[in-house]
């Protein structure tokens, strides 16, 4: 800050000792070190004072960062459980078996060729043993439980 040096210092203490006189010097210096102390103290005090509030408003910026990106999340996450709660609501109703009619099939819809049923809409059945229960000339070739195939009959 200044740039004194040690010929300029000297030459401020022979000036003090000749202004000031033997007797007064060392009270003068004393109260210039008291002062030079206090300012220094004062000094070092607003410095702290500025570095905490520099450091508290850092943290309360982290703090807003943090807060808006623990929302953010949380959106996502609300989001993202929805979503998996309709897939599973979804999931739900599919894996859920559709009851099974037991009303044998209409005449009309059992002597309609298969082209006339899927021109009107419903879907031919793929199954053989669908097939076989609307039309019973058709044959089954599906395997019963004991990996047999199943043949009609011949007691004969």
């Amino acid at each position: 800050m200044f740039d004194f040096g040690f010929g300029e210092l000297l030459l401020l203490a022979v000036i003090a000792l000749v202004v000031l006189g033997p007797e007064r010097l060392p009270v003068a210096a004393r109260l210039l070190g008291r002062w030079i102390r206090a300012a220094r103290s004062q000094w070092n005090t607003v410095k702290a004072e500025l570095e905490n509030e520099i450091a508290d408003e850092e943290l309360r910026r982290n703090l807003r960062e943090t807060s808006a990106s623990m929302r953010q999340s949380a959106q996502q996450l609300r989001g993202l459980h929805e979503d998996v709660a309709g897939a599973a609501a979804q999931m739900t109703r599919l894996a859920t078996p559709a009851p099974a009619s037991i009303e044998p099939p209409s005449p009309a819809s059992a002597s309609a060729p298969p082209d006339a049923s899927t021109a009107a809409g419903e879907a031919a059945p793929q199954d053989p043993a669908q097939l076989s229960l609307l039309d019973p000339g058709v044959q089954s070739s599906t395997r019963t439980m004991n990996g047999t195939a199943d043949r009609p009959r011949s007691d004969g």
